[in-house]
């Protein structure tokens, strides 16, 4: 067994599956905080709990098609989105609360943005909404009235989006593609006015279903092939705020569908119809898998905070995260490492905190030390006898100047240095 350290982070958690009003498939969740929370999918089903998932009761929300998205302000403004199959006016409908979903108010959009498929609000007016055949749509006034959002047209201009998000006010992503073609990231550094495609437009052979955003400079972004013959789920990374991607095929069959952080480093996806959650303890970098309960379904997850978490998916499941203790270790499945490895810090470069991770195969004395380009050692991060497994530190520089470092480790027989790029 391996033991990865957390830090300020609970014990190894548990997944329970929680009692549901609806046995329709779940395709959407969101929670505000603990206890505020709602999640929607097929035939127009929305439901809410205001006890953090004890109970959960239906809203009605005047339709019966299937909702794609929700998302939510407050306690009492919220949005979705959804497509008009079956009464003309035909395409995507937005379906808004003011009163915690007591009440849902629909409302058309423009015929080009007619397959809408998420939708997300910065403040009560600003919002966007991704879909095909035109990928990106704003909104200044709440939702009451849409425009096509000026994005780059050289290049994949009409490709679909299937997620949006902010890190603030000005930057954010939009990430989608075409199943068996491509993955594509677009960005925008003025608060939506324009959306461009990065540099590297194909950051993945599958589409990019989800994104989270860390900080400013470091996102994450989930997809993969769900064909048998595929090369199942695929990770596409910057830490240089979309400037150039790293894309890796994990060795997990499945496509995950969502990805959210339930602490700075441990982080969860669903994978849908494989039956399974997998989770990574180093920000992403590696990854474990672990079933579902019941061998249920889930494709939306969410972590309100630290504590509590919660995923939706087929047949009303709903299920729960459930901390064990208060230890701050967390005992995974995955082997022991054989022998000693370092890796490259993340970010790199970085500006001023940074991590470093290294595993070690059987217990002995570690040094982990920083150097400067002329051999001056500037910082001793581990100096200790350590266990078996995996290890992360996090170095913050925030007293050097900018310029070239090393950091060795050091291990009985062991040493190995790598460089990373302090940039102010």
């Amino acid at each position: 067994m391996s033991v990865a350290y957390l830090n300020n982070s609970v014990a190894q958690g548990t997944w329970e599956r929680l009692s549901s009003p609806t046995t329709e498939n779940l395709s959407s969740v969101y929670f505000v905080d603990s206890l505020y929370g709602w999640a929607a999918g097929n035939s127009g089903t929305i439901i809410h709990t205001s006890n953090g998932g004890s109970d959960w009761i239906l809203q009605i929300s005047n339709t019966q098609n299937n909702i794609l998205d929700i998302f939510f302000l407050n306690r009492n403004l919220g949005w979705a989105v959804t497509w008009e199959v079956f009464n003309y006016p035909f395409g995507t409908y937005v379906l808004k609360t003011t009163n915690g979903g007591d009440d849902w108010i629909s409302s058309s959009v423009p015929v080009e943005m007619i397959f809408s498929q998420c939708i997300i609000f910065l403040d009560s007016l600003n919002g966007w909404m991704g879909g095909k055949p035109f990928p990106i749509a704003r909104t200044t006034d709440g939702g009451n009235s849409w425009a096509k959002a000026e994005i780059d047209s050289s290049v994949f201009s009409e490709f679909p989006v299937y997620d949006i998000q902010f890190y603030d006010s000005n930057f954010g992503y939009a990430s989608g593609g075409v199943v068996d073609c491509c993955g594509i990231i677009w960005w925008t550094t003025n608060g939506g006015d324009y959306w461009s495609v990065i540099d590297t437009p194909f950051v993945a052979l599958e589409p990019v279903y989800q994104l989270y955003t860390k900080d400013s400079i470091n996102v994450l972004g989930v997809g993969g092939d769900f064909e048998s013959w595929g090369f199942g789920v695929g990770m596409m990374r910057t830490s240089d705020g979309g400037k150039n991607w790293q894309f890796e095929y994990i060795g997990i069959s499945g496509v995950a569908w969502d990805v959210d952080f339930r602490t700075d480093n441990e982080a969860w996806c669903a994978l849908g119809g494989e039956q399974k959650l997998i989770y990574s303890l180093d920000s992403g970098i590696t990854w474990a898998a672990i079933p579902t309960p019941d061998s249920s379904m889930i494709f939306k997850m969410i972590f309100p905070d630290s504590l509590h978490g919660f995923g939706v998916g087929s047949n009303g499941t709903i299920i729960k995260y459930k901390p064990d203790s208060t230890t701050n270790v967390f005992v995974s499945e995955k082997l022991i490492p054989e022998g000693i490895v370092l890796f490259q810090n993340y970010p790199n470069p970085f500006n001023p905190k940074t991590s470093i991770q290294y595993t070690i195969g059987n217990r002995q004395f570690v040094q982990l030390k920083v150097y400067d380009v002329l051999g001056r050692e500037v910082a001793t991060l581990v100096n200790e006898e350590q266990a078996a497994g995996s290890y992360e530190i996090q170095f913050d520089a925030g007293y050097l100047p900018s310029g070239v470092y090393f950091y060795t480790l050091t291990a009985a027989e062991y040493t190995s240095s790598k460089k990373m790029i302090l940039l102010r």
